[in-house]
């Protein structure tokens, strides 16, 4: 855990690897939950037996789920104090570059790449997050995503 005292601290570790999360277990209820919650019901994520001869040979997560993880890794990474608000602010680029079979535990790594001053105290901030998968050389998802911190 990377514990970042003040806004202004944040301008030292631009360019700088700053954390790396904890690893979270995708198992079948989550990628179940996901779909429910998003719809998304293609068989490739919830159906096992057809998904057992499949292209991967078990289900999958959807991308949206990795990328929805974000949050989670984001929180288990950094401690920013100090801060009265935080918002997502959205994404410059998303790719999912590798799948995530189901019982996979993935982890992030978060670069800053940028602070911006922004109004009401606060600072805009974007990130490149790495996405990877326990065992494998390939990460699944790398994503540009910015966020807004006020304090």
């Amino acid at each position: 855990m990377r514990i970042v005292e003040t806004l202004e601290a944040l301008r030292e570790l631009v360019g700088t690897e700053v954390a790396v999360s904890d690893w979270v277990t995708v198992d079948q209820t989550r990628i179940d939950q996901f779909a429910q919650a998003t719809g998304d019901h293609q068989w490739i994520h919830v159906d096992r037996q057809r998904a057992s001869n499949g292209p991967f040979g078990t289900t999958i997560a959807h991308g949206y789920l990795t990328l929805s993880l974000l949050p989670v890794f984001f929180a288990t990474a950094i401690e920013m104090r100090g801060v009265r608000m935080a918002v997502n602010y959205g994404l410059n680029r998303v790719r999912f570059t590798a799948p995530v079979p189901v019982d996979s535990e993935l982890r992030a790594s978060f670069t800053l790449k940028k602070v911006d001053d922004i109004a009401d105290d606060g600072v805009q901030m974007t990130w490149e997050a790495v996405i990877e998968r326990k065992g494998s050389e390939r990460p699944v998802c790398i994503a540009e995503t910015i966020s807004r911190r006020y304090g």
